[in-house]
């Protein structure tokens, strides 16, 4: 198994809940949930049951229609699965829980009962289609797992020195020098290829291959596409989901529903973009009118970017429907060689790395006088009592006429300015340039 933050996470779980809340790990299909709560279980536990609701049969699903006996489901659990449980040594995981919406339900009277531990995992997790007519338990805490950030590549690859270095001279604002830069950007340039997906890591592992690395990402997509039919049949969040790229590509102020969906808005699929976030194979990342601290306060709901959960997919998809020889954006990025009109990858992963670190995404646009384009800040963060703008380019140029302006228009408001692009750290006036590999201290 590849090492994982979130593995971390569950033991703080384990250490701090002792028994009184369940937790229900989210995420993407294929991010790795499954396989790091079987390692959690076997490692902390004496021991186990996994139900896997994806197979379970049905004598296991009906277990859950009747909970008032608990000593009659434990029993039926430990002889249906051939494990014995200790109390307060053995933990029950909900694998793929969406799919049995009444295990799901029964985890309140289970965590009240205190014999043993709960983890469940769910991936398109709909409020709406999940969960009606159920009651959702309070005893449930919620964890967010995402794809592998750049660090936990690193750690595959056998480097765990690097990060911490990296942030020690990013808190330091010290120069790397262009050498070693250059090493570092191509090293994360493979990251933003491979992706995060453990499928596609274990393939560029085991056959040192991009081609392989490519197919076992579009297998993951046409996952995700086949998902998308099954709980919208007229295709609209599958479509939606595809145009992700060239959506970005375009640099327009917002994601353009009605060029994707003719004659439609986003007001007009609430429902279809719902489901595409309960997915969580992308990111939302909401414009703010009025940026400050509390930004959630000005965001305009229906004016979004959509950023996929995973760069590697965004590369595969932005080809989906031409062969690998034909997906420049390998041979370009390996080579570093990156036009203009595909600087939206860097964007996406700058988007993936800033919500890995928990991070919400918004961004601002404005109007620019005598001008057809708008002035654009890509990310505003919220640090203490001051706003974090980030302008994010695919080149080493140093321009940043988005952030000169935005400092004008709010210089009360601003703390730390970022241009986040490929050359080594640098200080211009105000502004930190930083490689794109360090956007994750920000």
């Amino acid at each position: 198994m590849f090492r994982r933050k979130v593995y971390d996470e569950l033991v703080k779980w384990k250490r701090s809940s002792q028994g009184r809340t369940a937790l229900l790990i989210e995420g993407a299909r294929r991010v790795g949930k499954s396989t790091v709560v079987e390692e959690f279980a076997k490692n902390e536990y004496r021991s186990y049951i996994l139900i896997d609701f994806a197979f379970a049969s049905k004598q296991v699903r009906e277990l859950f229609e009747d909970v008032s006996d608990l000593d009659y489901l434990f029993l039926q659990l430990q002889l249906q699965y051939g494990v014995r449980l200790f109390n307060r040594e053995s933990l029950i995981v909900f694998d793929e829980v969406q799919l049995c919406p009444l295990a799901r339900q029964a985890v309140k009277r289970l965590v009240q009962d205190g014999r043993y531990d709960y983890v469940e995992t769910g991936s398109l997790i709909s409020i709406k289609r999940n969960t009606t007519g159920i009651l959702i338990p309070s005893e449930e805490q919620k964890l967010q797992m995402h794809p592998m950030d750049f660090e936990e590549f690193r750690w595959v690859l056998g480097d765990n020195a690097t990060i911490p270095l990296l942030r020690q001279a990013f808190e330091a604002h010290a120069q790397l020098g262009e050498q070693t830069n250059r090493k570092l950007m191509r090293d994360f340039r493979l990251y933003m290829l491979v992706g995060g997906m453990p499928q596609a890591v274990d393939a560029y592992l085991s056959t040192n291959n991009l081609q392989e690395v490519d197919q076992t990402k579009r297998t993951i997509i046409s996952l995700y596409e086949d998902d998308f039919h099954k709980i919208d049949p007229s295709g609209a969040v599958s479509r939606l989901f595809d145009a992700i790229p060239a959506q970005l590509a375009k640099k327009a102020s917002r994601y353009q529903v009605s060029s994707i969906l003719a004659n439609r808005q986003a007001s007009d699929l609430i429902e279809e973009l719902s489901e595409l976030r309960e997915s969580k194979t992308v990111l939302f990342a909401h414009h703010v009118s009025d940026p400050n601290v509390g930004m959630s306060a000005t965001v305009d709901l229906e004016k979004f970017k959509l950023y996929l959960a995973d760069t590697g997919l965004f590369v595969t998809l932005m080809f989906k429907d031409a062969g690998f020889t034909e997906n420049i954006v390998y041979d370009r990025l390996l080579s570093d060689k990156l036009p203009v009109n595909l600087g939206a990858v860097y964007e996406n992963v700058v988007a993936q790395e800033l919500a890995a670190q928990g991070n919400g995404l918004f961004y601002h646009t404005w109007e620019k006088e005598g001008a057809h384009r708008n002035y654009e800040i890509d990310f505003v963060l919220s640090r203490g009592k001051k706003i974090c703008p980030l302008e994010v380019k695919s080149s080493s140029y140093k321009t940043h006429a988005s952030l000169d302006a935005f400092a004008l228009k709010y210089p009360s408001r601003i703390g730390d300015q970022y241009l986040v692009y490929t050359k080594d750290q640098h200080k211009s006036g105000a502004i930190s340039c930083i490689p794109t590999y360090m956007a994750r201290f920000i």
